[in-house]
């Protein structure tokens, strides 16, 4: 690219808070506040970061610039925002034992093996990203084949979902879990026929073993966060909402941001009540760090995933009659703590998949919207399986579903087996959830799902996998259009984190984050979407990548 300066050196060194760069000959799109695409040719932006002016075609250049850079006609598109992440785990995982890639449990034992084998100062191993639906393992996978490969250590790995982990003998054994340990409220430790624990344990059940595994140290977290930011921007990533921030997250955070080095967006949401108010005491806090970081309010937990069998459902589930799932709160639980942030004008953002699960988010949203009134964007994350009667229910009260695209391509089968095709018409509905005057924003869930905003606008508008499959799209009548896709992952993003006006959207008074990429997603096929090239980053008027 080429960059000229349009200022005398003298002139810059009387304002240098003055100057102004212009990057001109893109092929820019934003969304506007109406939702609809707005394109453009030219972009301003000051020594603050922050956008000044957006050029049309044909508009002159405004007179006074400093800097201008030519775009060489690419396609200029505000940075992707990332609802749904968990940044830390995205970093640890990139540090750690990654099994996301296995397709069997021998091909996963063989990746552990070697692990232990290339780490051998190690004293736990840790990683994450099995998933027994992939492998076709039709249970759960055992300690005693995990012992099988790594005996002379613990051996913790998280589940593909974050709602499941398995460990092997010696780590059971160290948290002192044995076949007298009662399954916590909320959690199910997976036993053998004579009740001992058999290697796998459930959402409430993992800190029995999980509270044993030796915490990071503070360089450990701060070269993970490193990670995590290298790895969001490299996809293009400039802003995320991160679910379920600890007081040693939001630490990690400050540190890079005194350093400096705090490059993404952070919209934050507290791990417990506890942390919500030591990290922000009475109110949410103040937008830090020229807008890249907030603690906005907290996440709850009201189910579990599919996958573990942990969401909770209305009837019974297709595949295991004897459950219906497991709750993490009680209906009253969950009303009194949603109350205590609203009090503090906190925001909620509520885990639920299954219908039971966001059945009661629903009516609990309407139960206390009558008491908290105002702007309260109440959040439901994932919002997977809902029942059609009550998809009407998110067009009220301002509710915003928080999905993940790529949940829908990589569960479909497995929702199929949970749930039977009878209890399918409310799964991954985005169109219908819309249509019903909600609101929509995408992520991913990373680690999860990789971060990968631009795959996920693919799936959004063809309910198609990377390989094209199913052919016509899984329930394609939930397919969203191209500009609804795009909207849901800058500009709704940003609004669902209360940061619209921020970022988010390329127009004036906004921060200069954008992206420059070789192709059009607005005019582009699902596989061509897949594959786009992301050539520039910028965050506030600096370029990252």
């Amino acid at each position: 690219m080429i960059r000229t300066m349009l200022a005398t050196g003298a002139a810059l060194l009387a304002c240098p808070a003055a100057a102004d760069t212009l990057i001109h000959n893109v092929d820019g799109v934003t969304i506007d506040e109406a939702g609809d695409v707005k394109r453009f040719t030219a972009l301003v932006f000051d020594d603050d970061g922050r956008i000044t002016d957006v050029l049309e075609r044909g508009e002159d250049r405004p007179e006074g610039l400093d800097y201008a850079i030519d775009g060489e006609g690419q396609v200029m598109l505000p940075g992707m925002i990332d609802a749904h992440v968990h940044v830390m785990d995205i970093g640890f995982a990139a540090l750690t034992l990654d099994l996301s890639d296995t397709t069997s449990l021998e091909d996963a034992l063989a990746k552990i093996a070697e692990f232990a084998e290339d780490n051998p100062g190690r004293p736990w191993i840790l990683g994450r990203g099995w998933n027994q639906e992939k492998w076709g393992l039709g249970r759960f996978p055992t300690a005693a084949e995990l012992d099988a490969v790594v005996a002379d250590r613990p051996v913790w790995l998280e589940r593909a979902d974050n709602h499941a982990n398995w460990g092997n003998t010696l780590a059971i054994a160290q948290a002192g879990v044995t076949a007298d340990t009662l399954d916590p409220p909320g959690g199910r430790i997976v036993r053998d026929a004579a009740g001992n624990p058999s290697g796998v344990f459930i959402d409430n059940a993992i800190p029995l073993v999980g509270d044993s595994v030796p915490p990071p140290r503070p360089e450990d977290r701060d070269a993970a966060f490193a990670k995590a930011q290298e790895r969001l921007i490299a996809n293009g990533v400039t802003a995320v909402a991160d679910m379920g921030t600890t007081m040693a997250d939001w630490h990690t955070f400050r540190r890079a941001g005194d350093a400096g080095s705090l490059r993404v967006r952070i919209m934050s949401y507290a791990a417990s009540l506890d942390e919500m108010e030591l990290i922000a005491g009475p109110a949410p806090t103040p937008w830090l760090y020229d807008d890249r970081l907030r603690l906005n309010g907290i996440k709850l937990y009201l189910d579990g995933a599919l996958g573990s069998r942990g969401a909770t459902l209305q009837e019974p589930y297709e595949d295991a009659p004897d459950t219906r799932g497991l709750a993490l709160m009680t209906p009253s639980q969950l009303r009194n703590r949603m109350s205590r942030a609203a009090l503090d004008n906190f925001q909620t953002a509520i885990h639920a998949i299954g219908d039971a699960a966001n059945a009661d988010v629903l009516r609990a949203i309407e139960e206390l919207s009558d008491s908290y009134e105002g702007d309260r964007r109440w959040r439901i994350e994932h919002a997977q399986i809902v029942d059609v009667a009550d998809l009407e229910r998110f067009g009220q009260h301002g509710i915003i579903a928080s999905m993940q695209p790529l949940h829908q391509t990589s569960d479909r089968e497995m929702a199929e087996a949970r749930l039977g095709e009878d209890r399918l018409g409310g799964a991954y509905a985005w169109r219908s959830i819309l249509e019903a005057g909600g609101r929509l924003a995408f992520g991913s869930d990373a680690p999860v799902e990789p971060a990968d905003a631009f795959a996920g606008i693919a799936v959004a508008i063809s309910r198609t996998d990377a390989n094209g499959e199913p052919f016509g799209g899984w329930r394609a009548q939930e397919a969203v259009n191209r500009e609804q896709a795009l909207d849901a992952f800058t500009a709704a993003a940003a609004y669902a984190g209360f940061a619209d006006g921020r970022f988010g959207r390329l127009v004036p008074g906004e921060r200069a984050d954008f992206l420059l990429v070789d192709r059009d997603p607005l005019l582009a096929s699902p596989a061509d979407i897949r594959e786009t090239e992301i050539r520039q980053v910028w965050i506030g008027g600096q370029r990252v990548r």
